[in-house]
């Protein structure tokens, strides 16, 4: 599976690291969806090891998993977040690899991130490659963004269109059973919409 030359491309190209480095200590979807997502991965059982990816100050969990790792760009919205047992600091557009042993958790989440990667398909290969067997990924997102910063491709795509950009990406990572796509709000002009893909690691 391809993608168009320049789908990747970003207005802004600056490194990443020179424009997260302040903290930014705010939910970046509102309330609703803060707490769609919370629901969502009460529903999916999340709970064991598990590793937020292009996480912040918060990770949205009702009830926090036994272990809960995240990797973000910031390290004091890392060190502020509560429900984290460890804390890893990495720009994931400068070096994809994930610096964990292979089958080391039960799920990887990303909320509201996944459109700013610029690698996504060598991203989620490795999280396929740090998923225990039957373990999820569970990418969530809304249609709030910093344009600049994501793939023009993302921004190219009509909302209703982009969950089945971050199930492409699934596939062509491989390793993956055949992804699962909700809009699970469906937003107003008052309220923020939110969309959810998931897919189970392969045995």
């Amino acid at each position: 599976m391809s993608f168009p030359p320049g789908f990747f491309d970003r207005d802004d190209e600056r490194p990443d690291t020179e424009v997260y480095a302040v903290p930014r200590l705010v939910t970046h979807i509102d309330e609703g969806a803060v707490e769609a997502v919370g629901l969502l991965y009460e529903e999916l059982g999340l709970d064991g090891d598990v590793l937020d990816l292009m996480s912040s100050w918060v990770s949205h969990f009702r009830t926090p998993p036994r272990a809960l790792t995240v990797l973000g760009m910031n390290a004091d919205e890392l060190a502020a977040n509560p429900a984290a047992t460890a804390r890893v600091v990495q720009d994931l557009n400068a070096d994809p690899v994930l610096p964990f042993a292979d089958a080391s958790f039960d799920a990887v989440v990303t909320c509201v991130s996944v459109d700013y990667l610029v690698d996504p398909v060598t991203v989620l290969a490795e999280v396929a490659r740090v998923l225990r067997p039957g373990g999820l990924s569970v990418c969530t997102f809304s249609n709030r963004c910093f344009p600049t910063k994501a793939v023009r491709g993302w921004l190219s795509v009509p909302e209703e269109q982009r969950p089945q950009v971050v199930a492409d990406y699934h596939r062509a990572a491989g390793g993956f059973g055949e992804p699962e796509v909700q809009q699970r709000l469906r937003g107003s002009w008052r309220s923020d919409p939110l969309w959810a893909v998931w897919a189970r690691r392969l045995p």
